[in-house]
């Protein structure tokens, strides 16, 4: 396969094509046995059109088919095929046939021999062709350009836009398509998604050689085709850094909510070389949130995705490193020096370690519930599954803010939204604010006293039952999204016998950890354990991961500012 890239020119015309100049050229694909003929062919394509339109040509059905593959998988657009009828191996028509199948838009012309102009005429009805060629064709002004004009006329009235981004084919109830498609969007990677039995889902699964057991399969801007692939590999493929830069900082963070935000900004703003590592996208609980309106400085109101991406940016700006899909699993103190080990073996040093990997929440107990996961069941808010609730009865399980904030945003398009509630109200864990505005929408309901106990679907979910706590009574619903806002798992079972913890698994820290005003058993230093410090001197903690933290973003944001301050404050007494 050969191409001309001339420069894009900014002339109005047929020639020109789009005028983005970020754009990629469509293509003109023109496959010809003889080589003098195929040569000649774009040659006085890339004449005419060559600024506009990139000129490709190939000498083979076979390798034209390949050609077209390549395009579509990076996202390109093809706006004439011009084949010969008489190939070896091929013909004209049967490579026109399956081209269809990847670019159905494109003008197709059959380039043919006068004798063969029966076979052309018929080649309309087989292949809906919009023009045959008789060959010889010069003078191209006079037999060639016009018949091409006319083809990109047509072409262009009715071409799609084109999809230089992320392409995602995955299955509307595929745990892992659900996954894939919320660690992009959580780490604001622009992608397209399209259904496994779509007619594009299918080009692409074809152009990538692949069928649906391949699902999800992600397509890069470049045009790699990545079958199933897991985290640290999509990571790496998109563009986001998925190691350290360098292998010892002055200070690693471990966890991307707010505290380790706060953290990475305050810490790389005042000289600090500041890591902070991240095991699926920076945000935590936090930048799922579909709107947090009782933070300071916003009172519109504002997302947590949106919230949480404006602090990425400010640390990335004063230079922190942020790594991603990267999963700390040991923490090591040796000397001076703290290690975190990674989950590929990997190791990264610093002088000091903040612990700011947040909390998950907890999953819910029984039949069906697991399996059904990612197929109707989510935990969290799942927003790209918010188009799909539209018109639906919607459930969500909890009473705290999170769950709060969901029930209002998903209500903005449900038919219905109801919480499931196990106390007797939501006052003992929702901001007052949240309970009058649900109170106030009719599309909110609260059910108290309530919990799910099994979830129902074979392909998906299709229905709940629910039991009333008091009365023991089981209720059948019928619902195919459930989203859950459950309790405060710490993930800090990778701590086990480094840093002291109470019995949930919370990091205790700073007065917590004294024991009638005297240091632990086996705190090395004459000075008590700072504020946020842990068992370990040089190894903090903030946010929800510490043992009696307010669980409110503004807190947590306060103590990884507070962090850093105790930060400095060890490090200058090395």
């Amino acid at each position: 396969m050969t191409s001309s890239t001339p420069a894009l020119t900014t002339r109005p015309d047929r020639a020109q094509g789009p005028t983005e100049d970020t754009a990629p050229r469509p293509a003109l694909l023109s496959v010809d046995d003889d080589p003098a003929v195929s040569r000649a062919v774009a040659r006085d394509l890339r004449r005419r059109y060559g600024a506009g339109y990139r000129i490709v040509r190939a000498e083979s059905g076979d390798a034209a088919l390949e050609a077209l593959r390549e395009l579509k998988l990076r996202g390109e657009q093809v706006a004439v095929l011009l084949a010969d009828h008489r190939m070896p191996g091929m013909t004209g028509i049967e490579f026109l046939e399956q081209a269809m199948d990847l670019f159905p838009t494109a003008r197709r012309i059959l380039l043919t021999a006068y004798a063969d102009t029966e076979a052309a005429i018929d080649a309309v009805n087989v292949v809906d062709l919009d023009h045959y060629l008789l060959k010889p064709w010069a003078p191209p002004e006079e037999k060639l350009y016009p018949v091409i004009d006319a083809q990109l006329d047509a072409w262009a009235a009715s071409a799609p836009p084109p999809v230089p981004q992320a392409k995602v084919v995955g299955h509307r109830w595929s745990a892992r398509s659900s996954e894939v498609r919320e660690f992009l969007a959580r780490n604001q990677v622009s992608y397209r998604w399209f259904s496994s039995d779509s007619p594009e889902g299918h080009r692409l699964l074809e152009a990538a050689g692949a069928d649906e057991s391949a699902v999800p399969l992600v397509v890069t801007p470049e045009g790699e085709p990545l079958r199933a692939p897991d985290d640290a590999t999509l990571a790496a493929r998109v563009g986001l850094a998925t190691s350290p830069a360098t292998d010892f900082y002055d200070l690693v963070v471990v966890g991307g909510g707010p505290a380790g935000l706060s953290a990475a900004l305050y810490g790389a703003s005042e000289g600090l070389r500041t890591a902070l590592i991240e095991r699926v996208a920076t945000g935590g609980q936090a930048g799922q949130s579909s709107r947090i309106e009782n933070y300071l400085g916003f009172p519109d109101g504002v997302s947590g995705a949106q919230l949480t991406e404006r602090a990425r940016r400010q640390a990335l700006r004063f230079g922190a490193e942020i790594v991603l899909a990267a999963d700390v699993v040991s923490l090591e103190v040796n000397g001076a020096a703290r290690h975190v080990r990674l989950g590929d073996g990997s190791v990264v040093g610093a002088h000091t370690v903040l612990l700011a990997n947040g909390v998950s929440y907890r999953e819910l107990d029984g039949p069906g519930l697991a399996a059904l996961t990612g197929r109707g069941v989510y935990y969290g808010s799942a927003l790209t599954e918010a188009p799909a609730c539209t018109d639906q009865d919607v459930y969500i399980v909890g009473g705290a803010n999170s769950a709060g904030q969901s029930a209002m945003h998903l209500s903005r398009t449900a038919r219905s939204v109801t919480l499931v509630v196990r106390g007797e109200g939501l006052s003992a864990s929702m901001s007052h604010y949240l309970i009058e505005q649900i109170a106030a929408n009719p599309k909110v309901h609260v059910r108290t006293c309530c919990e799910v106990v099994e979830a129902i679907g074979d392909e998906h979910l299709e229905r709940l039952v629910l039991r009333d706590s008091t009365t023991g009574e089981k209720e059948e619903v019928a619902t195919s999204h459930l989203f859950v806002f459950i309790g405060a798992v710490p993930r800090t079972e990778w701590l086990d016998g480094t840093v002291a913890r109470d019995a949930r698994g919370f990091v205790l820290a700073g007065p917590d950890l004294l024991d009638e005003g005297r240091p632990p058993s086996g705190w090395p230093l004459d000075r008590p354990p700072y504020h946020l410090e842990t068992s370990r001197p040089g190894v903090f903690v903030a946010g929800d991961a510490r043992a009696e933290s307010a669980k409110r973003v503004a807190s947590a944001v306060g103590e990884g500012a507070m962090a850093v301050m105790l930060v400095h404050r060890y490090l200058e007494q090395l």
